[in-house]
């Protein structure tokens, strides 16, 4: 297990402005809970050492759920975290939370949903899954049996979760933003789903864009947007950027899975 906080990007321009706020966004959790809960600590000591004028801003940029083991208990983090007060917690739509909400409303599309990683998420609210790909009947239980689990808190969580959230010359956003397109009228869709005509975009955009749902093995940034999901579910490394007047900082926790 490591949790390092990187030095900043080299860069001959001025940072952009966070409006007087320190900022740390989270990467795409997966219901890695084992990493997160490092995570956070790092974030928080670091927040501690900072010092700064006003309560630290903590956003999430969605993927709580699916893949990984604990997505209930990833909820449950984020939901005391939000109770704490230490900081202001912000978490955003992704498109597994997407997928999940479609499951509820849909019984038939829990095979596909379990083909992307819904089958943890089930288990985690112990409402496991049927054997195989299952027949309608099987899965509008597996469906009942879910949404009965659904703590009421967390199914509040999963409603109240937002698109898009903006602090100074910054954009938070799930996946990314269809180029050309204000900021204001951005659709759902894109704001969750889009990849390669926003990742293949040189910018610039309103705003330098903070996103995850493209994993990379590092985190990656341009003067135009900065990605923070390493693919926590795959390498084992979950990361958050550290965004400040100095400008970003990667902090990251977990271990890196043997090739």
């Amino acid at each position: 297990m490591f949790s390092k906080l990187f030095p900043k990007p080299v860069a001959n321009r001025t940072p952009p402005n966070t409006g007087g706020r320190l900022i740390y966004a989270v990467g795409d959790v997966h219901g890695r809970l084992d990493v997160l809960e490092p995570l956070i600590a790092e974030i928080a000591a670091d927040a501690a050492r900072s010092r700064p004028a006003h309560k630290p801003l903590l956003i999430f940029l969605g993927d709580y759920v699916d893949r990984g083991d604990a997505s209930a208990g990833v909820i449950d983090l984020i939901l005391r975290l939000q109770a704490d007060n230490a900081f202001e917690v912000v978490a955003l739509k992704g498109n597994h939370e997407e997928a999940l909400f479609q499951f509820l409303d849909d019984p038939s599309f829990g095979p596909l949903w379990i083909e992307h990683g819904g089958g943890p998420t089930l288990a985690s609210y112990g409402a496991p899954a049927p054997v195989g790909r299952g027949d309608a009947e099987s899965w509008m239980r597996t469906r009942d049996a879910f949404a009965a689990a659904l703590p009421d808190d967390h199914r509040r969580f999963l409603e109240s979760l937002e698109l898009i959230v903006t602090v100074g010359d910054y954009a938070f956003v799930h996946a990314g933003v269809r180029p050309g397109a204000p900021l204001e009228r951005q659709t759902e869709h894109d704001l969750l789903w889009i990849r390669h005509d926003f990742l293949q975009a040189n910018g610039p955009f309103e705003k330098v864009i903070v996103h995850g749902h493209t994993p990379a093995e590092a985190p990656q940034i341009t003067p135009h947007r900065i990605c923070v999901d390493t693919g926590v579910y795959a390498t084992g490394v979950l990361t958050a950027v550290r965004l400040d007047a100095d400008g970003p900082r990667f902090l990251q926790a977990g271990r890196r899975q043997a090739a």
